[in-house]
């Protein structure tokens, strides 16, 4: 039960945005600033929201879960705050997954802590959904939970939060899946080594041969395939969730970047649906040469300076018009026609 189609209305810097008939794999490109990671993280709170909802021994209702997602996820002094700025303007929101079950909610800047669903009966679910900053967390794990679950404050957001709880969950013994296996041992092949956790010492090392390192001294780009690597590898990830990745080029080389974005496509195809957001020609070129490859549709989405975004295209069927696209060609150019003169 993948998502299969949103629609945002007035959420912070996005205008409007509607997506349908969604893919395994699906892209956002713009500018700065222009809501790309606000995006990712508004399906995130939406369907994280959902997936925590009646899990354990809760007894909180949907509302109540929501409201805090939205909260912690934004940090605004009221959730109305991220409503985009104009008099009368309602934020609107609705995500359908693909047996067609759908969540709508919508709030004014007037909405302090309340928020309550028009409409809601999308099917449980038993997987996960992650967000993936483009920051790495296991440096920064006892910081993070620290500042979010003993102090209460603003600083690391509920996708950290989230993501942080992913990560305690110990490695998980046994067969994996043929696609989480192979693509564990890809991932590992990125950074020559393993990332695990400790039990003795409490910490994550960074373990290359025989020598073992505190992940403090290993590489951004190490720690970041790391997390993924070891979400496949406490079974927190199954064929079902939903995995969003905010720059996935942030700390690697163009050589890893391919090689992760081959690995996703493994898990993709696996039933692991992705949203990701970029900035970076390297990404969106290679996604057309899977696209290609696979024939798979991956929608990709723009954004406008307004706040508009549009679904541009299906990837397969070419590259998108798109600003990172075109100063890339112009670049060529200039190379191109510098060297004849």
């Amino acid at each position: 039960m993948m998502i299969d189609k949103f629609k945002l209305d007035n959420f912070g810097p996005i205008t409007t945005v509607e997506g349908k008939a969604l893919g395994k794999i699906n892209l956002f490109l713009g500018k700065n600033s222009t809501g790309k990671t606000f995006l990712l993280k508004a399906l995130y709170s939406a369907i994280r929201s959902h997936e925590e909802y009646a899990r354990g021994n809760s007894i909180r209702d949907f509302s109540e879960v929501l409201s805090e997602k939205i909260y912690w996820t934004f940090q605004t002094e009221k959730i109305g705050d991220i409503v985009s700025k104009g008099q009368g303007k309602k934020l609107n929101a609705s995500i359908t997954l693909s047996d067609h079950s759908s969540l709508v909610f919508g709030f004014t800047s007037e909405t302090t802590k309340k928020v309550i669903p028009q409409h809601n009966n999308l099917t449980p679910r038993t997987s996960n959904s992650v967000f993936l900053p483009p920051k790495e967390v296991l440096s920064l794990m006892d910081v993070i939970h620290k500042t979010v679950e003993i102090d209460k404050i603003f600083g690391f957001d509920s996708t950290y939060s989230d993501l942080v709880a992913a990560l305690k969950i110990p490695l998980q013994r046994g067969r994996n899946s043929d696609a989480f296996a192979m693509s564990r041992q890809n991932l590992e092949g990125m950074f020559d080594g393993k990332v695990e956790f400790d039990v003795k010492s409490k910490n994550w090392i960074y373990k290359k041969g025989k020598s073992k390192f505190s992940i403090t001294l290993a590489a951004e780009g190490v720690k970041k395939i790391a997390i993924l690597d070891s979400l496949l590898g406490n079974r927190y990830l199954d064929k079902d969730s939903i995995i969003f990745i905010d720059e996935p080029e942030s700390a690697l080389h163009p050589t890893a970047i391919t090689k992760l974005l081959d690995i996703i496509q493994t898990l993709a195809n696996a039933g692991i649906q992705f949203f990701i957001a970029s900035h970076s020609y390297f990404v969106i070129k290679k996604l057309l040469l899977i696209a290609n490859k696979e024939q798979m549709e991956i929608p990709t989405f723009t954004a406008s300076n307004e706040g508009t975004w549009t679904q541009s295209c299906l990837l397969k069927d070419g590259l998108p018009d798109n600003e990172i696209i075109n100063e890339s060609v112009r670049l060529f150019e200039d190379e191109f026609t510098g060297s004849f003169r």
